[in-house]
């Protein structure tokens, strides 16, 4: 599949995104809003072992001055803040919308791209198993075409109705982050009680807060559809700011053109980001440390289940000890759509596998490619993508009904081989679209 040219789409969101920011506090609310902070990295980033950052400042905290209390006072409770018990649904959503962005946004041009709410342009689910062993990040097509639900209205006025079948990125500019989710719900068959929206220029601040992402480009990448183009060599190429953010967004210049290559290719991104986190000195420097939780929590709007210091530490810490190899990044799984090739539909077959193992809560370990826009340097031959086929009726039914909370497999769940993605121990590079 490969994607039509850029269209400016302008959304229809009745509002403007906004920034999300926590409330000042004392003492120990000071100390909470700056681990909520890390812990809006850990959200963003998708790399486990950032969780642990949040741990370590934590820990560097001095012992406190007990403070006295006036007569007839009482002293607020501290918070004994643990990781959350149970497993973790986050959605986190990336809009395009350039309202309120300032600087090379404000032109005409990027304008009519996309206002308001704005598009959904990125959307990943984090999954954290129940017993924090393991972790699913599972990235949604923009160009899957969808059933979306009734929404209720941003503002509280009423019901927006739904469409049998529409663009899976209209969800955002329809009703905004709870529409999305909603749509996510309906797709996979979870609760998904947390949820975030970030914008261009948090990403961007963010790849500026932590030195630049070095990634791996096994050929060349340019594309001139993105703001700033892209013209990067092949090689090792640090990514800082905007051009960070050109990379992450760019479908033209990464594997074959398609949406599909870009998830491919934001998986790349991503791996190495943890793996910097993890041996980069990003948890041995504060001043960087800081300068990332800032440049997130400045440009997230979070749901109101992740206003509450507490509740995003707890989510955080429940990342300490998953571990970049079992962390499993994936494509959720889609086929050309048979009305319009430059569109897809879900692959029913391989996408049940993976409701199955949300719902039930069991690993998983992927069976097929690394993705469209990825290629693994170690390994002898980098596979294409595989088609869906007729499945092996000896094997297990992957539809079969799933029972909530049911306990896991003894071991990691195979998925199909048709699903792509890599673990976030995995280094991959780039394929440029040649």
């Amino acid at each position: 599949m490969t994607d039509l040219p850029r269209r400016h789409q302008r959304a229809q969101g009745p509002t403007a995104v906004r920034h999300g920011r926590l409330p000042r506090r004392r003492a120990v609310g000071t100390v909470m809003r700056v681990l909520a902070a890390a812990v809006a990295v850990v959200v963003v980033s998708i790399g486990s072992v950032a969780a642990f950052a949040v741990w370590d400042v934590a820990r560097s905290v001095k012992t406190g001055v007990a403070l006295p209390a006036l007569p007839g006072h009482t002293k607020q409770a501290i918070p004994n803040v643990g990781a959350i018990q149970g497993g973790v649904n986050l959605l986190l959503t990336g809009t395009d919308s350039r309202s309120n962005l300032g600087g090379v946004y404000d032109s005409a041009e990027e304008q009519d791209a996309s206002t308001g709410e704005g598009n959904n342009d990125v959307t990943m689910l984090l999954h954290i198993a129940q017993d924090h062993k393991s972790a699913m990040v599972v990235s949604f097509p923009r160009d899957l075409m969808v059933e979306i639900p009734d929404c209720p209205a941003p503002n509280g006025g009423g019901t927006i109705d739904g469409s049998s079948s529409a663009m899976f990125n209209t969800a955002l500019s329809r009703g905004g982050l709870g529409c999305v989710v909603l749509t996510v719900e309906q797709l996979t068959g979870i609760d998904i009680p947390f949820g975030a929206v970030i914008n261009f220029n948090g990403v961007s601040a963010m790849s500026n807060a932590i030195g630049g992402v070095s990634v791996c480009l096994a050929t060349p990448v340019t594309d001139d559809y993105t703001t700033p183009p892209l013209d990067l060599p092949a090689g090792e190429n640090t990514l800082v700011g905007d051009m960070a953010l050109s990379f992450l967004r760019s479908r033209h210049g990464v594997g074959d053109g398609s949406d599909l290559g870009r998830i491919s290719n934001q998986q790349v991104f991503l791996s190495a980001l943890a793996r910097k986190v993890v041996s980069g000195g990003v948890l041995s420097n504060p001043v960087q440390l800081y300068g990332l939780a800032k440049a997130a929590v400045d440009n997230i709007t979070p749901s109101d289940t992740l206003t509450n210091p507490t509740t995003l530490v707890e989510i955080a810490l429940a990342l300490k000890d998953t571990g970049l190899d079992n962390m499993v990044f994936l494509q959720y799984p889609a086929i050309t759509d048979p009305d319009d090739v430059n569109r897809v539909i879900v692959d029913d077959n391989a996408a049940s596998a993976i409701n199955t193992a949300l719902v039930n809560d069991q690993p998983v370990k992927l069976t097929g490619s690394i993705g469209r826009a990825a290629e693994d340097p170690t390994a002898p031959g980098t596979p294409e993508p595989t088609t869906p086929t007729t499945p092996d009726p000896t094997a297990p039914d992957a539809s079969a009904p799933a029972t909530p909370g049911a306990p896991a497999t003894s071991g990691p769940v195979e998925l199909p081989s048709s699903i792509t993605g890599q673990t976030a121990a995995q280094a991959t590079c780039t394929k440029g679209n040649n």
